[in-house]
């Protein structure tokens, strides 16, 4: 299957989308998108790609024949992205999230089942032989039972640009990539949330950038996330700092490391405090991380006819997450999803 493609929007996470398509033999750039078409000028001739540039995605759409879009624009217009896209008849790989808005992404949703075509949704922090090893760990049942997942997030990058400006840059920009992290190590789903959103001193943001959330899951896991975008010194790796209790033992992941496993030792006596044993992790990924392992994933499922680990079907539910929380910490009272 050779696949023709639109870039609709050319800004910087837009480099690395487009370095994978040039690599991929069986995909060609067909063309370039952007409301600022210097930008799409300017990418054409730092990838040495002789396409034609646009600042209409529907005109793109129907002067070069694509079959795919690749969606990295801003939140706010990647329902229209979608919907135009779809309407040509093209399949969808996109920038989380799915939309600004939970209303919007059910939206979307119902145009992704109207016209049939594949929507997947970039979550390139699943792709990480780290956090693939923990999803095995917790999916082995090496610590038992998982009664909680508990996740910190501190970091202060200044963007500048549109994050700047956004209600709740954390939760809706930054929150959906860890919301997912815990769905995809337990393997549960988000049930209900409480949420207190702040912008503490010193904050360069508008909206607020810090947020303490418990999540009830399924199979009744506790999932607590504590975050922060404008905390200096001290940081978290990007990918958080995460433990899980569990009914035998505990998982640690600092984001950077492979996870370390204790679980409590039979042979030991029993004790106030139970003695314990460190068990082995072994990573058993073996794909690209990142982005391209990402990327590899949603071109593998288009070209077998299958969904996706991270289609629009499965990715709402870390909409879910990041809109309930949103909604919860407005209303200051526990929110069921």
């Amino acid at each position: 299957m050779d696949h023709k493609i639109v870039v609709a929007g050319c800004g910087d996470m837009a480099n690395n989308w487009v370095d994978y398509a040039i690599q991929r033999e069986n995909a060609e750039i067909v063309g370039l998108v952007d409301v600022n078409i210097s930008a799409a000028r300017s990418m054409a001739n730092r990838k040495g790609l002789n396409v034609p540039v646009y600042t209409d995605l529907q005109e793109a759409l129907a002067e070069t024949g694509a079959t795919l879009v690749f969606d990295v624009t801003i939140p706010a217009v990647h329902k229209e992205i979608v919907t135009v896209s779809m309407k040509a008849g093209c399949h969808v790989f996109g920038e989380k999230p799915m939309a600004e808005s939970m209303e919007d992404a059910k939206e979307v949703l119902r145009t992704v089942q109207l016209y049939g075509k594949r929507y997947t949704v970039m979550q390139n922090r699943r792709y990480l032989k780290q956090i693939r090893a923990f999803h095995n760990l917790v999916s082995s049942q090496a610590v038992g039972t998982i009664g909680s997942i508990h996740a910190d997030f501190f970091l202060g990058p200044h963007f500048g640009g549109f994050r700047d400006m956004m209600d709740h840059p954390l939760i809706l920009d930054m929150a959906i990539h860890t919301f997912d992290q815990a769905r995809f190590i337990t393997g549960s789903d988000p049930v209900s949330v409480y949420c207190h959103e702040y912008n503490p001193p010193g904050s360069w943001y508008k909206g607020n950038a810090s947020a303490i959330c418990i999540f009830e899951m399924t199979g009744g896991i506790v999932f607590t996330y504590r975050g922060s975008w404008c905390a200096e010194g001290f940081n978290t790796s990007w990918e958080s700092d995460w433990r899980v209790t569990g009914s035998k033992g505990s998982i640690l992941w600092d984001g950077h490391n492979l996870p370390v496993c204790e679980v409590v030792d039979e042979r030991m006596p029993k004790e106030f405090l139970r003695g314990v044993q460190s068990i082995e992790t072994e990573s058993a990924w073996d794909g690209r991380e990142g982005h391209w392992g990402c990327l590899d994933e949603m071109f593998s499922a288009l070209e077998e006819n299958r969904k996706a680990e991270t289609d629009c079907h499965d990715n709402i539910k870390s909409m879910a997450m990041v809109f309930g929380a949103i909604e919860s910490a407005k209303k200051m009272e526990k929110v069921v999803l």
